[in-house]
């Protein structure tokens, strides 16, 4: 009886061990930290970045155009089935907002999902997709950001309620499903089409609405970017390879003017949450809007993701 005892007290043991290492928040090496470090950012090619990775899209006040987008306070809600998440303040003010944060921070943010405090970061911020950045991005990024405005408005709390709100948990749900490996092997040495996976699913994160997820939140592996159900709860967000009903019969030129003026080849335009992301894409170069339309049209066919 001692030794059952032992054998299942040694277990437990063993077994929070293991749990504790899985759980554990793992920043970016220090390596690849002083590396990014070194490099002299450049905001003006941060900035094409920023929009890349709508940015603005949740961390400007709700409703805000112009100008007022750059004034990053936060406040945007974002729900879904496991609660309501609040875009916080990453403007250039050292106390609301990331003002105060080094480039070591920014990076654990962007690629590896660590806050400066050592916490998990919840995968609504898209570190999920931003980890595929490379380290030239990451620090022209982070040179765009410091030429933002500021703003003290204080970042609101998270609405989750319990198992969720338990932080050190994500640990358990990233080494599951965090990866910085690409979601599709395609064949060939097409520059253009390997510009548009890089844009597509590390800046852009377009896979984080437009793939389906399963009951903890992790991306359907086979299903990538054939589309899902609206975390909102009305309607679906399309799929977006070559068997979409939607844009399967769009050719490459099409998906590229559409990204550039939100009017799809039958002159309808975006709409919802699309045209935000639409408009965020207006501002990139020409190429780079062609080259997401290359890999988009790369892509192998996928059914439906939300049938």
């Amino acid at each position: 009886m001692k030794r059952l005892a032992l054998g299942l007290g040694v277990a437990v043991v063993a077994g929070a061990g293991i749990a504790f290492a899985v759980t554990s928040p793992r920043p970016v090496a220090a390596e690849r930290l002083d590396a990014i470090a070194a490099i002299d950012g450049d905001a003006a090619a941060g900035e094409t970045l920023f929009w890349a990775g709508g940015c603005a899209s949740c961390h400007a006040a709700p409703g805000a155009e112009g100008d007022a987008k750059l004034m990053l306070s936060g406040g945007v809600r974002l729900a879904s089935d496991f609660g309501t998440f609040v875009a916080p303040n990453i403007s250039s003010d050292p106390e609301a907002g990331i003002g105060g944060w080094s480039i070591a921070d920014f990076a654990n943010a962007m690629l590896a999902g660590v806050s400066p405090r050592g916490e998990h970061y919840y995968p609504a911020f898209p570190y999920t997709s931003y980890t595929r950045m490379n380290d030239r991005d990451i620090a022209d990024l982070f040179a765009f950001f410091k030429t933002l405005p500021s703003s003290d408005v204080a970042s609101l709390p998270h609405q989750i309620g319990f198992p969720f709100n338990i932080r050190r948990s994500l640990g358990g749900w990233k080494f599951l499903f965090f990866s910085d490996q690409p979601h599709v092997t395609l064949g060939g040495p097409d520059t253009e089409i390997a510009r548009g996976q890089y844009l597509v699913e590390g800046p852009g994160h377009c896979g984080e609405c437009h793939t389906p997820r399963n009951l903890i939140g992790g991306f359907v592996s086979d299903a990538w970017l054939s589309g899902a159900q609206n975390p909102d709860g009305e309607g679906v967000i399309p799929n977006i390879t070559p068997g979409s009903k939607s844009i399967g019969g769009w050719s490459k030129s099409d998906i590229a003017y559409y990204l550039e003026s939100g009017f799809t080849p039958d002159f309808d335009s975006a709409g919802g949450s699309m045209v935000d992301v639409q408009k965020n894409m207006a501002k990139l170069t020409s190429g780079d809007r062609d080259a997401i339309a290359a890999y988009l049209k790369a892509l192998p066919k996928r059914d439906n993701g939300w049938e």
